[in-house]
C-alpha cells in the first residue's frame, strides 16, 4: 500500500490563530470557551461559545473578506499555513494537487444574513456573492483555487466527522494515484443564534452559562452538553517517496482509517459505539497493527451524557484498556465539522512532541471510566500510534490512525 505522510499542518481555533500557538495552549491546559456577549444571545438557554482567538480580518484584506463567508475565511488561513509549513517550491505540479476540505454546516451565517438583507431591503441589495459564499462546497472551493489543485477538489459534509473523513479519502487518493500532494481538513463557523436555538433546543449544549471555563467536561458525571465553537484545521498529506525526495519534514504516517455509519439514529450515538468500533478496527486493519499498538486515543468527547461513555465502551472493545486518553473538546469546544483536523493536529503533535494534551474539568469521573485519562496537566510520554476519533449526527463515524514517519 502505498505510503502517506503529513508534511504540513495549519489551524485558527478558539486558543490561537495558528498551530504554535493552539499547542502551546492545549498543552497548558488553557479553556477557549467563553461567555457571548452578542446582542442577540440574550435570549438563549446557551450563552457561551468557543470563539476564534485570532479575527479572521488579522490575516486576510477586507476586500476579499467581504467575498468569503467566515467559514471559508478560516479554511483560507489553515491552508495557507499548511501550505507554507511543508515548504513547497514552485514546481509543484497542480494536476497532482488535490483538495479535500469539508465543512459540516458550511455558509449558515452568510444564508442568515442576506436572508435579514432580503426581507428589509428587497432582492436587489442581496450580494452577488451569496451563493460561493453559502454553498456546503465554499471552503473547499476556496482552498483549491488558492491552491491551483486540478487533481479533483472534494468537500465531504459527514456533520462532526466531516475533517476526518476529508483526512481519510485524502490518504485515499494518494494511494489511488490520483494525486502526489492533498491538502485536507475541514472548516467551521456557525456561531450565530439560529444553530445555537437549534442546538439547545435539542438539548445537545451545555447550560453553564456562568463558568464557561468549566462548561465542556468530557467523562465528568456533572456534564451536560456540547459548547459550540469555530475554527479551522489543515493538514498536507503526500505520497511519502516524494516527501523524501524533495527533503521534507515529516510529522507522521497516515497509517490508516475507518469510515462507517452506525444505522441506528439521525443523532443518537449507537449506545455500544458498535459503527465506532469498526471503524477503529479498520483503521487498524489498513495499517497492520492491533490494538496493543495504540499508546494514545484523542478520543470524541464531546461532553454528552450518552456519546462520552458510549465511546469508552467502544476504546475498550477495539483497541484495549491501556491506551491514554484525552478530550481536547474540553478546551477548543466542540468546531463541528473542523473538529477531526483540529484533533488530528493534536494527535499528530503528540506524536511528534511526546506530549499528550490533558483533558480539563474531569473532577468527578463516572464510575465505569476504567481507561486512563490524561486529566489536569500534560502527559509526557513516547507514543508509536495515536488513533483519533470523530463521529457525527447521522451515525457517522471516522477513525484516523496515525504511527511515526
Amino acid at each position: 500500500m502505498t505510503e502517506v505522510v503529513v508534511t504540513g499542518l495549519g489551524a485558527t481555533t478558539p486558543l490561537g490563530g495558528d498551530v504554535a500557538s493552539t499547542w502551546e495552549q492545549l498543552t497548558a491546559g488553557k479553556s477557549g470557551v467563553g461567555a457571548l456577549d452578542q446582542e442577540w444571545a440574550a435570549e438563549l438557554s446557551t450563552r457561551i461559545a468557543a470563539q476564534l482567538a485570532q479575527e479572521p480580518g488579522e490575516k486576510i484584506p477586507r476586500v476579499r473578506m467581504r467575498r468569503l463567508d467566515r467559514s471559508e475565511q478560516v479554511a483560507l488561513i489553515a491552508a495557507q499555513e499548511a501550505w507554507n509549513d511543508a515548504a513547497h517550491g514552485d514546481d509543484v505540479d497542480h494536476e497532482r494537487l488535490g483538495v479535500c476540505f469539508g465543512s459540516g454546516i458550511g455558509g449558515a451565517i452568510t444564508l442568515l444574513e442576506q436572508d435579514d438583507i432580503l426581507e428589509a431591503k428587497g432582492p436587489r441589495r442581496v450580494s452577488p456573492h451569496t451563493v460561493p459564499m453559502l454553498m456546503p462546497n465554499g471552503p473547499a472551493a476556496v482552498v483549491g483555487l488558492e491552491m491551483g489543485a486540478q487533481a479533483g477538489v472534494h468537500a465531504p459534509t459527514s456533520a462532526c466527522a466531516t475533517s476526518a473523513e476529508a483526512i481519510a479519502w485524502a490518504a485515499d487518493m494518494i494511494r489511488a494515484g490520483r494525486a502526489d500532494i492533498v491538502v485536507a481538513g475541514g472548516a467551521e463557523a456557525v456561531i450565530h443564534a439560529l444553530p445555537l436555538a437549534g442546538f439547545g433546543s435539542m438539548r445537545a449544549l451545555s447550560t453553564r452559562n456562568d463558568e464557561p471555563e468549566r462548561a465542556s467536561r468530557p467523562w465528568d458525571t456533572g456534564r451536560d452538553g456540547f459548547v459550540m465553537g469555530e475554527g479551522a484545521g489543515a493538514l498536507v498529506l503526500e505520497r511519502a517517496d516524494y516527501a523524501r525526495a524533495r527533503g521534507a519534514r515529516i510529522y507522521a504516517k497516515v497509517a490508516g482509517s475507518g469510515l462507517t455509519s452506525d444505522g441506528f439514529d439521525m443523532v443518537q450515538p449507537h449506545p455500544e459505539c458498535a459503527g465506532g468500533i469498526r471503524a477503529m478496527r479498520f483503521a487498524l486493519q489498513q495499517a497492520g497493527l492491533t490494538g496493543s499498538d495504540v499508546g494514545h486515543v484523542n478520543a470524541h468527547a464531546t461532553s454528552t451524557p450518552v456519546g462520552d461513555m458510549a465511546e469508552v465502551h467502544g476504546i475498550r472493545e477495539a483497541i484495549g484498556s491501556h491506551p491514554i486518553l484525552t478530550g481536547t473538546k474540553s478546551m477548543t469546544g466542540h468546531l463541528l465539522g473542523a473538529a477531526g483536523a483540529v484533533e488530528s493536529i493534536a494527535s499528530i503533535l503528540a506524536i511528534h512532541y511526546g506530549i499528550i494534551p490533558p483533558t480539563l474539568n474531569l473532577e468527578s469521573p463516572e464510575s465505569d471510566l476504567d481507561l486512563d485519562v490524561a486529566s489536569g496537566e500534560a502527559r509526557k510520554v513516547e507514543l508509536n500510534a495515536v488513533m483519533n476519533n470523530s463521529f457525527g449526527f447521522g451515525g457517522h463515524n471516522a477513525a484516523l490512525l496515525f504511527t511515526r514517519p
